[in-house]
């Protein structure tokens, strides 16, 4: 069969194996490039070929393919299968045919040897497993039909025994496939697929069947076939049509509502009009497609993305009506003036004024009709009318109901006004209106019903009649998602009593301490009369606006504060959480000794798989059983690892893996040498009868039992036993000693020898009273101290290999008097000793000393005799100095967490061969594979290199690599740049976040499954023989280098290839491995790297030779002619064998890959490569470990497991960030994301079950996925956070999503302070463009009412949050400003109104601006997972290093992107760079960044500060003063510093005064035409207004209102100076403009002087200044003279000209379009770069100051580097340059 199989597939690649060298000749016949297994060749000699289930698979493709009707116009070969025919047939490519037959035998094989109990016949495919697949595969396509009410196309017979019925389902299944293989980027528009293959499978079933065409009276035959047909006639019209869509977004810079994105392409196919629209075949002339004109091609589809912060209300309705209503109440009641709330509730007049929350209720939903017809008006057309009438008609409605509400309302009033009291019929007409209110709240009653049995609501959901259709008409659109979404009864109690613990607290919050204490400060503002206002007042003489300024602020806090109450209790609930699942119960290595014996069983338990029982599901007892014994070895109840010791096997393959694991952890350099040996746990040599716990456990134990001998010298052996055994350490230390002792001695006396037979007698005259419990009896037990300091000795000479014979002997013979003389009780003359075996017999040898004959040192080379003499020292002399080892804090972190890890739930590991496979993804563009020589040498411009930093980081790491090196064979540390370049490259770029760092770590997956795959299979002989030669290799390799530095001769490599587990290897390890996993790496450039020469082709390709389970995908351009290019997925693999790069897959696309995000586009081109049930997002700064590998069958066994209704879709996996070491911001960052990564996202999955997708190591459901849209979303800008919308989608879609944190993934964060910022900017953007999107919306419609809640506080709501903190810090001050310039706040000083309210604002604010909020879960965090006096600790130490500056910072950063992104878009992809920070950031780089979010923010505050300090009656107190604005001056401050403080060398003068010299000459800079914005203002400050340019007509509008709080300074400020006189006239404001025009006069007279006199005729440019000063200073004088102006108004009007000025500037900014053209553009450019100019010299000069100051510049120097301090980096000597000598 395999003959007839054999294909030539020729490859196409430029690899370059052909540019470099030519290819060996290949072997006679040549072999075709397989990826996984030759599935082409099925007698091939191939390791994954021995399992029958690939035969199996491979058989059932092939077989029937001779009963199929031939293609057309194509003669079948007999070598075909079902697959090629599918390929023929329908015109598919043939790698993509090559590429799913590989796919699908894998996938059905690997799913046949999960079966349990096995087939009967192993070598047929069985029909279960087939017919799982397929119903998991076409399940979205089965659901489409339902929904559609469309008959589905896949026809199996009903029959089972039907022969054909297994044929005709691999077909479909087979054609699915292909499609989805083909599909290019249409894969993101599953139900465009689902239409594709309902019609390709209908014409799959005509063909089948023979039917007759219609048309041509012939057998039926396929619409499109030939080379190339599925790609050119279906693929390629979608693809240009999505394209051409593309193109009119420009760039996405056009509104979301002007273009089509994948989604609206997609929901198309949601409605029957798909099939009257496009019909099949497809009709090319339909208004679907590019080709018919943009005003009759169809629009938005489902919904319509508008840019407003309407968004936020209109997603989340439910829960601002919940808000509101709840405020209206709540005012209505502390109105009352009653002590407690429930008083005033008895009153009636305030009982009937409650009612009006109903008329504010129907209100509110009359708004939310307008928001919706206003945004998706544009969604009706002829062929969608019912909405149009909907949106009409809600409106009406709600209108109506406010009309019902409001009469009826003022009929009560009437009523009882008429009767004077709350008469009987006034009591009637309240009934009558609470009827109404009955009517009104009927859907809420039935949704609350629904919501108490969710199954009802999800069954009723889930059904596709046309009755139900119209029942819902009214609520909701009927769309293909969001159905059926509730969860279980259990998790909704769960999450409902959580946010009624929440919302009871903040309502409560709320009456007492923020709505009720303002209320008596209103009545008294309301109640003034008369009030002399400074200015003219235009709104008469009420204060209404100054209550209204009172409480903008408290309201904005009052909306925003369930953010903290929600942070709060999540982090209390988290902590329980945490608690019970058992985590932080081994936190250091000191915990991790105390159970490292019940350590080995719990391994056994986990990692190990059980005996397979036929039984397949779990049973309650067993599921109890296992349970129990979880207990049991957690807490050592019974002693479980007493079976360890027993049972031989299990301790040896414990310690293959703990050997394993220790191994690792000294490739990567964390552990030396010598602590390899302390950890490492030996197999069974020399007759030792106990487990040989690694040293590190076993320090002092052996004195202990020394010291308790000697006290219980006396007493009988029990005692002293028993004492010696309360620790098992202590028992395995005294046993092992003896043991050891006894073997050495017999092995270095000779055999034969009198002495041996002397040595022999003497340790069986100590077993025989061992075993008699008479050793004290028998023998002194002081004298064993001197014997061991004798031991001690002789074991110092053996390790030094001196052979010193004479020090030997005398030893020895000192040994022997101790043992025969001192030692017994009892004395024995010499003739007894000689009769008794224990002297000579002839007398003739004690003239000689005993053992001068006897001794045979042991050979140099036995390297393992030494190695066990080394453990022999250790046990013996180590003292208690081993809690430091290893010594490596990331060591130390790795062990405890796994080892507490294997005390945690997860399931029980199956054997490799019965795992789900899986596959790991990673994109990638070009950043760092490896980092080059260059990069490692080169300084900066403080003269640091990389490698220099990387070296004071990580010191011990370092001096564990130049040991490991030493050993491979470097003579002097200077060659290594020579000799050993390739493997300080890969050490520097294993510490950084590159390609090389990620690949290493996720292919420990596949050591992991290949040691785990042996020892699966290994016999009790394999693992007894292998642990010795394992050992004997090892020793070998390390050997006398440990002892005196010097390298052995015999030392061998000590390298990953031949040393560990993989020696035992018996070949068929790799082959499951294999067919387990598949790791491949996007690399989307890589084929033009190659064509170019560039060097990331060539790291890339040494990762390929490197890595055998890696696979590269890229994206080929092959130019056919001048114009013309086709576009390839192309992918690749090193084939050990030909020892070159081979193509595998050459599939070809439909055009460029890139038409929305990069991201996803470059893993769905890839997706396709991919295998398994499983696949793992792992992006380009993340690591894994080599022991959390051991783990992932474990949890890929979660999919099995309900939690909830559900199985999970998407497993979470907890990520520990690496990067925090680096500096104090660093490790800010890291805290930050690790709260999120760990106890937050705990909350998320259980109780709140709204955890969603971020970017991280989840592993997803492939199948369930892949047919759902894959596993991230792409259309350009509004899935910029492209991760978080593969959550929305499997959420929306029925998916479940849970968190697992018994296992852990590296990941990198960005580590200086403007990488920080970019990528916060980046996150914030992104969730502005969430809140527009219809994912958001719907979610947010469709989750019940508190899932709701969970979703919006955990994603749009934490950044929205956040703006109205910064927001209520703006209308604090502003209002603060308006009250001291009006003169209200001296009106209401005197008549006392209080500030209580204020004051609970203020802190509130003050609590969330300091992160304090953020602070909370990682305090409790901490406490979990370190100790509670360390979370403090760590606490303190971070405030000590200004966290709360960085966190108010970032605030900023967060609220300016992310209103900014809703307001006008310009949501972008911002590359941070994952570099290390450790050169000096400069001035004008920090102020291009900062200066529009936090620099003019923060002048802006400062200035309204600093005025209300000078104009307030209430500043004079200043206590009161500092109270009210310490959090606004705390903002200002850390919003201008933090640049400056988190900047390295930030206050150093010359770099300072360097700074200032750049920054002047970049704002001066014109600029050319291909200048960028960091050399010329001119360009930046063209790109800072992007924004505007794309913003729609609210976006300006709104833009233009909010700059005009600039005007207002002008205004207050003129009312305040001497020469307005008191006067409150219009006039005087009028009048000040003078001054504003005379001021922008001066700077135009003297800018043109200069543009037209400065360079040639300078004396007329010094003549003109002269006149405009000379005329100024008259002026001034004149107003001196002759008005009441002051010299002191002239700095006060400065403060009222600059806000005027800015405003200016801003209002012309937006009207940009309108006065470009105009002379005014000139002036408004120069004067903004003056502006420019003025904020960077007010940012600079404290920054100034400050770096005059002595000491500062060191201070900062701590603060931002104190944590790589702590572990020994010299940063001083970096700073400065001063390297160290050493």
């Amino acid at each position: 069969m395999s003959a007839l199989r054999q294909r030539l597939v020729p490859t196409r690649g430029r690899g370059p194996d052909q540019r470099a060298q030519q290819p060996p000749p290949p072997p006679p016949p040549q072999r075709e490039v397989y990826n996984i297994i030759p599935v082409h060749d099925v007698l091939a000699d191939h390791p994954s070929l021995r399992y029958p289930e690939v035969r199996a698979v491979t058989a059932a493709l092939l077989r029937p393919v001779l009963n199929l009707p031939p293609p057309p116009f194509i003669t079948l070969a007999r070598h075909m299968d079902l697959m090629d025919w599918l390929g023929v047939s329908f015109g598919f490519q043939n790698d993509n045919v090559r590429n799913q037959r590989e796919h699908l035998v894998l996938q059905l094989a690997n799913s046949q040897m999960r079966l349990q109990p096995p087939p009967t016949n192993p070598d047929e495919l069985d029909p279960g497993v087939l017919g799982r697949f397929r119903k998991k595969l076409l399940q979205n396509y089965t659901s489409w039909c339902s929904f559609l009410r469309v008959k589905s196309h896949v026809h199996l017979p009903k029959r089972r025994g039907n022969s054909n019925g297994p044929t005709r389902e691999l077909l479909y299944v087979s054609l699915y496939l292909l499609i989805w293989g083909e599909a290019a980027n249409l894969r993101f528009t599953p139900e465009l697929l689902c239409y594709i293959y309902h019609h390709m499978a209908m014409e799959l079933t005509k063909f089948l069947d023979q039917h007759i065409d219609e048309f041509t009276g012939r057998p039926f035959v396929p619409s499109i076939s030939g080379e190339c047909a599925f790609l050119k006639c279906i693929v390629m019209p979608f693809y240009r049509t999505i394209k051409t869509e593309v193109e009119s977004s420009r760039n996405g810079t056009a509104p979301h509502s002007a273009w089509r994105n994948y989604d609206d392409i997609n929901e198309f196919f949601w409605s029957k009009r798909c099939f009257r629209s496009l019909r099949w075949p497809i009709d090319f002339g339909s208004n679907f497609f590019d080709t018919a004109n943009k005003s009759e091609r169809v629009g938005k589809t489902g919904f319509v993305e508008q840019r407003s912060f309407w968004n936020v209300f209109r997603s989340f309705d439910r829960l601002w009506v919940l808000l509101i209503l709840f405020l209206q109440a709540s005012i209505i009641v502390a109105w009352s003036g009653t002590k407690y709330p429930w008083k005033a509730l008895e009153e009636r007049e305030v009982q009937v004024e409650l009612l009006t929350v109903f008329m504010t209720w129907a209100g509110l939903r009359f708004w939310q009709s307008v928001l919706d017809a206003g945004t998706q008006y544009s969604l009706v057309s002829k062929e969608t009318p019912w909405l149009g009438i909907r949106m009409v008609l809600k409106s009406v409605v709600a209108l109506t109901w406010i009309v019902v509400f409001g009469v009826f309302y003022e009929r009560i009033w009437s009523q009882k006004n008429a009767d004077g009291r709350w008469s009987f019929e006034a009591n009637q007409r309240i009934i009558t209106f609470l009827e109404a209110v009955l009517v009104y709240v009927i859907p809420e009653l039935l949704s609350l019903l629904l919501f108490l049995i969710p199954w009802v609501r999800n069954w009723i959901e889930g059904l596709d009649w046309v009755v139900i259709s119209w029942l819902t008409w009214w609520f909701h659109t009927r769309i293909f998602v969001g159905r059926g979404l509730r969860e279980g009864l259990i998790d909704n109690i769960k999450y409902t009593l959580f946010w009624f613990v929440v919302l009871v607290w903040k309502f409560s919050f709320s009456y007492f301490l923020q709505i009720k204490p303002l209320v008596a400060p209103t009545k008294a503002l309301l109640s003034l009369s008369r009030v002399n206002y400074n200015w003219h007042e235009f709104f008469g003489s009420s204060n209404r606006i100054a209550v209204g300024l009172l409480w903008i602020p408290v309201l904005l806090i009052y909306f925003a504060d369930l953010q903290i109450w929600y942070s709060v209790f999540s982090s209390i609930v988290g902590a329980m959480i945490g608690l019970f699942s058992h985590l932080g119960e081994i936190r250091n290595m000191g915990q991790l000794r105390l159970r490292f014996q019940f350590f080995a069983s719990a391994m056994q338990f986990n990692l190990m798989p059980e005996d397979q029982l036929l039984v397949p599901k779990a049973t309650l007892v067993k599921k109890l059983r296992d349970a129990i014994h979880r207990l049991k070895l957690r807490y050592g109840v019974g002693q479980p690892y007493k079976k360890i010791e027993s049972s031989q096997v299990e301790a040896t393959r414990f310690a293959l893996i703990w050997n394993e694991i220790i191994f690792s952890l000294r490739e990567e350099d964390l552990i030396s040498d010598r602590e390899v040996e302390l950890m490492e746990l030996l197999p069974n040599s020399w007759d030792i009868r106990v487990v040989r716990w690694p040293c590190f456990l076993l320090c002092n134990e052996l004195l202990l039992a020394l010291s308790q001998a000697k006290e219980l010298a006396d007493a009988p052996d029990t005692w002293l036993w028993l004492k010696i055994c309360k620790n098992e350490y202590g028992r395995c230390a005294v046993i092992e000693a003896y043991d050891s002792v006894k073997h050495l001695l017999l092995t270095i006396v000779k055999y034969g020898s009198e002495e041996y037979s002397i040595v022999l007698k003497l340790f069986q005259e100590i077993d025989f009273y061992v075993q008699n419990g008479r050793l004290t009896a028998a023998y002194k037990m002081g004298v064993l101290q001197k014997i061991h300091a004798t031991l001690v000795s002789l074991i110092d000479l053996l390790v030094k290999q001196t052979n010193d014979l004479n020090q030997a002997v005398n030893l020895l013979q000192a040994l022997y008097e101790l043992c025969i003389r001192e030692f017994p009780k009892m004395k024995r003359s010499i003739s007894q000793l000689r009769e008794e075996g224990l002297a000579p017999k002839n007398p003739a040898t004690d003239e000689g000393l005993l053992f001068e004959n006897a001794i045979r040192f042991p050979d140099a080379k036995d390297a393992d005799f030494y190695k066990q003499l080394r453990r022999l020292q250790t046990i013996l002399t180590a003292k208690d100095s081993m809690h430091n080892v290893p010594r490596n804090l990331e060591a130390r972190r790795r062990i405890a967490f796994f080892s507490n890890s294997l005390f945690m739930n997860m399931p029980r590991a199956p054997n490799v061969e019965k795992m789900m496979a899986f596959s790991v993804l990673t994109p990638y563009y070009d950043e760092e594979v490896l980092y080059k020589k260059g990069m490692l040498q080169d300084e900066n411009e403080d003269g640091i290199s990389t490698l220099f930093y990387l070296q004071k980081i990580y010191e011990d790491e370092w001096e564990n690599f130049m040991q490991r090196m030493k050993r491979e064979g470097l003579e002097d540390d200077d060659d290594i740049w020579r000799t050993k370049l390739r493997d300080l490259r890969l050490w520097a770029s294993y510490r950084g976040q590159t390609l090389s760092r990620t690949v290493r770590g996720m292919m420990y997956y596949y050591r992991a499954l290949e040691m785990l795959s042996f020892l699966d299979s290994a016999s009790e002989m394999d693992i007894r023989t292998g642990t010795q030669e394992i050992a004997s290799h090892h020793s070998l390799s390390q050997s006398r280098h440990l002892v005196d530095g010097t390298k052995s001769p015999t030392a061998k490599k000590f390298s990953r290839a031949v040393s560990g587990v993989s020696l035992l290897f018996k070949g068929h390890e790799y082959a499951c491995a294999l067919m387990k996993f598949t790791y491949v790496v996007t690399c989307q450039l890589y084929g033009k790297q190659k064509a170019k020469g560039d060097s990331h082709a060539e790291e890339i390709l040494f990762l390929m030779k490197n890595n055998e389970a890696l696979r590269v995908a890229y994206v080929d351009e092959v130019q056919l002619g001048r114009d013309e290019v086709e576009y390839y997925s192309v992918l690749v693999k090193y084939d050990q064998q030909l020892q070159r790069e081979v193509e595998i897959y050459r599939i070809r696309l439909p055009g460029p890959l890139k038409l929305g995000e990069g991201k996803p586009e470059n893993q769905n081109h890839a997706i396709i490569f991919t295998r398994g049930d499983a696949i793992q997002a792992i992006d380009m700064n993340q690591d894994n470990y080599f022991e959390e590998a051991l783990k992932m069958r474990n949890l890929l066994e979660e999919f099995k497991t309900n939690y909830g209704i559900r199985k999970p879709t998407i497993l979470g996996v907890r990520e520990n960030v690496f990067t925090g070491s680096v500096s104090s911001l660093a490790w800010f960052m890291s805290a930050q994301e690790t709260i999120f990564v760990t106890l937050g996202q705990r909350v998320l999955a259980n109780p709140l079950k709204v955890r969603m997708h971020y970017g991280h190591p989840d592993l997803f459901d492939r199948f369930w996925f892949l047919t759902r849209g894959g596993i991230s979303k792409a259309s350009r800008v509004i899935n910029i956070s492209e991760d978080i919308f593969a959550g929305f989608n499997c959420t929306l879609r029925g998916g479940n999503i849970t968190h697992h944190e018994y296992i852990q993934v590296g990941k990198g964060r960005d580590v200086g302070l403007n990488q920080i910022s970019m990528f916060e900017a980046k996150v914030a953007s992104g969730n502005g463009e969430q809140v527009l999107s219809r994912d958001v919306y719907r979610l947010g419609h469709r989750l019940d009412f508190f899932r709701m809640f969970s979703f919006f506080y955990t994603t749009v709501g934490h950044y929205f949050s956040m703006m109205m903190v910064v927001l209520t810090v703006y209308t604090f001050l502003w209002g603060r400003l308006y009250l001291a310039l009006s003169g209200v706040e001296r009106e209401a000083m005197n008549r006392s109104v209080s500030n209580k309210a204020l004051g609970t604002i203020l802190n509130q604010q003050f609590i969330i601006q300091l992160g304090l909020f953020t602070a909370l879960p990682m305090v409790v965090e901490n406490s979990l997972e370190h100790g509670f006096l360390q979370a403090v600790w760590d606490f303190l130490k971070m405030q000590l290093q200004l966290a709360s500056f960085f966190f108010t910072f970032s605030m900023g950063t967060q609220t300016h992107f992310f209103g900014r992104t809703i307001l006008h878009g310009g949501a972008k992809y911002r590359a941070t760079g994952r570099g290390f920070v450790v050169e000096h950031k400069r001035f004008a780089e920090n102020y291009r960044l900062f200066a529009r979010s936090h620099f003019v923010k923060a002048i802006e505050l400062g200035v309204i500060l600093s005025v209300y300090a000078s104009h307030s009656p209430l500043a004079k107190d200043s206590f009161v003063y500092i109270a009210m604005t310490i959090s606004s001056w705390f903002l200002v401050v850390s919003w201008i510093m933090s640049p400056f403080v988190f900047n390295p060398s930030g206050f150093d003068w010359l770099k300072t005064v360097y700074d200032f010299d750049d920054f002047m000459n970049w704002i001066w800079c014109k600029g050319g035409m291909f200048a960028e914005a960091d050399k010329s203002w001119e360009i930046w400050w063209y790109e800072e207004q992007d924004h505007l340019r794309t913003t729609g007509l609210w976006g300006k509008l709104l833009e233009i209102i909010l700059d005009l709080r600039f005007f207002f300074f002008q205004y207050g400020i003129v009312y305040q100076l001497g020469i307005a006189g008191g006067s409150s006239s219009i006039a005087v404001y009028l009048l000040s403009w003078i001054y504003i025009i005379v001021a922008i006069g001066i700077y135009v007279v003297i800018a043109y002087a200069q543009d037209k006199y400065a360079a040639k005729k300078h004396i007329y440019y010094r003549v003109v200044q002269l006149v405009v000063t000379i005329l100024t200073l008259l002026v001034i004088v004149l107003l001196l003279e002759l008005t009441a102006f002051k010299f002191i108004d002239l700095v006060t009007s400065l403060m009222a000209l600059i806000p005027t000025g800015w405003g200016l500037i801003s209002i012309a900014q937006v009207l940009r379009p309108f006065l470009q053209s105009t002379v005014v553009w000139e002036t408004v450019v120069s004067l903004a770069r003056l502006y420019d100019m003025l904020f960077g010299v007010i940012v600079m000069a404290p920054v100034a100051l400050l770096s005059w100051l002595p000491g500062f510049q060191s201070m900062q120097t701590r603060i931002l580097f104190n944590e790589a301090f702590s572990r020994g980096l010299q940063i001083s000597r970096i700073i400065s340059g001063k390297k160290s000598t050493a």
